[in-house]
């Protein structure tokens, strides 16, 4: 599984010197401050500190690079508990538990649960590329589109228990969110409901509209408070309690692992990435839960679920980069233009001629994420002060942000009218008891099953569940689908059931 003799030479390249090191820890401040900034993307972190590399050798520019990478991960679960904006689309989850418990002033606890999530998860993540790098790359070759609409598929039906006092206001919130997916043109060239507008040629940009619907509705919601943490003696940033917070991801070990694992496995699956693999995990986490009804209100096993899933997916998307040179979002995408400016091709020659690279960059990763729980808990009473500042200051400084977020998104006058449309209808939403975040589910994954089902019909000639029982990774998928939708709630009631009798 291992080389043993690279494994040591690669140890020889990280510490016979401290170069390789000197940028990881403005790489992971960078992220931070990339990830927290609602509408500044990681990977457009990583493209505009691109050149800087020109002048490094390659494995000095993979991890400051990497280090990016993952300190983004964790500054987008930051703002998505403190102000409930998620400030990428991996941190949706995120949002749905930090909030609240930001809100009943345990802001502390929920930064430290994240961040200490955040740190496992994506050393799970590295610890399994290291040794199943090889077995993950032919993995990652059988999967197509009957795969990826299951994944997909796995990750819509989180929709439905979004709201658990009214199913049907949750179903048609996601359902609303599925239609506006498809504007725009479509995977086959079709032109729908674009009502002559030039800016919906591409559909909706999810990530104005994501910042609009959870940010900017949330902001004009909370326009008659005075602070986020209403209780003055709440809003004091207490290292004991993050450290307490950070602690609490020990009680519940089998979330942590399970996330992780989701993780790992869904972001090494090319296009894919975090933001499925965030929603999967929190799915399965309330699924599972002997209490799913504390979630959304601020229940601990949420935040850990899905920050343990954001970041482990950072592990799994570097096995198609470093296995067969293809990138597996845009984050890697810059990676891959980081291989070509040092001459490099990843792939299986590039893992076996250079295993030594190869370890060097993945033990460095794991060395990112030590240093991650350092400079997240130096940062977290920076970031997390923005509970002091009073909501007549903070309201209209974020509302400006998110406007210049959608801009910057889409370069042009589109993103901050997608804001500004969705903070709208996010605020008649949450006035009439309709979940939000089932409306963005629906939006950002229901253009991403519409291309895989078109290729899916495509490849099996219009019979799609006979192709599927020639698919043994899909099929297996399915059944474990169903079996966790309908088996752990019968399970659930008949515990219950019994319960009541004993």
């Amino acid at each position: 599984m291992i080389d043993h003799f690279a494994l040591s030479q690669a140890f020889d390249l990280l510490f016979s010197s401290f170069s390789p090191w000197l940028w990881v820890i403005p790489g992971l401040l960078i992220g931070l401050i990339f990830g927290s900034i609602p509408g500044l993307q990681i990977s457009m972190a990583m493209a505009i500190f691109l050149p800087v590399t020109f002048g490094m050798d390659f494995l000095q520019a993979m991890l400051f690079l990497t280090s990016i990478f993952t300190g983004g991960a964790y500054g987008g679960g930051v703002t998505a508990i403190l102000m409930n904006i998620p400030g990428s689309s991996s941190s949706i989850a995120t949002a749905f538990d930090g909030y609240p418990m930001a809100r009943q002033g345990k802001h502390n606890e929920a930064l430290g649960l994240g961040l200490a999530a955040s740190v496992v998860g994506a050393f799970v993540g590295y610890i399994l590329l290291l040794f199943l790098i090889d077995p993950l790359a032919a993995f990652v070759l059988k999967i197509g589109p009957m795969e990826m609409v299951v994944v997909v598929l796995w990750g819509l039906t989180l929709i439905a228990t979004l709201n658990t006092t009214s199913m049907p206001k949750g179903l048609l919130a996601g359902m609303f969110g599925l239609m506006l997916s498809q504007i725009g043109m479509s995977t086959t060239g079709v032109m729908r409901t674009t009502v002559g507008n030039p800016y919906l040629l591409d559909g909706i940009p999810v990530v104005p509209a994501m910042i609009g619907i959870f940010a900017a509705s949330e902001l004009l919601r909370l326009r008659g408070s005075n602070f986020l943490v209403e209780d003055k003696a709440q809003r004091d940033i207490s290292m004991r309690r993050i450290l307490l917070g950070g602690a609490q991801i020990f009680r519940h070990p089998g979330v942590l692992i399970r996330g992780s694992l989701i993780g790992a496995l869904i972001g090494a699956i090319p296009g894919v990435g975090s933001s499925v693999a965030n929603l999967v995990s929190y799915g399965e986490a309330r699924r599972s839960s002997r209490h799913p009804e504390q979630f959304g209100k601020g229940a601990p096993e949420g935040v850990i679920a899905a920050e343990s899933a954001n970041s482990s997916s950072e592990g799994g998307s570097m096995t198609a980069l470093l296995a067969l040179g293809i990138p597996g979002g845009a984050a890697t995408a810059v990676l891959l233009a980081a291989f070509s400016f040092h001459n490099i091709v990843g792939g299986p020659s590039f893992i076996r001629n250079q295993t030594d690279v190869v370890y060097s960059i993945i033990i460095g990763n794991l060395g990112q994420v030590v240093l991650l729980a350092i400079v997240g808990l130096l940062m977290l009473r920076v970031l997390g002060l923005v509970v002091r500042v009073p909501l007549p200051y903070l309201v209209p400084s974020v509302l400006a942000l998110c406007a210049w977020g959608g801009y910057g998104i889409t370069g042009t006058v589109a993103g901050p009218l997608t804001v500004a449309v969705f903070a709208g209808l996010g605020w008649l939403m949450r006035r009439n008891g309709y979940p939000v975040a089932a409306t963005v589910i629906g939006l950002l994954l229901g253009r991403m099953m519409e291309g895989e089902v078109v290729r899916t019909l495509q490849i099996s000639g219009r019979h799609p569940m006979a192709y599927l029982l020639e698919r043994p990774i899909a099929l297996v998928l399915f059944v474990i689908m169903v079996l966790v939708l309908v088996g752990v709630p019968v399970l659930k009631a008949w515990r219950r059931r019994r319960a009541a009798a004993a």
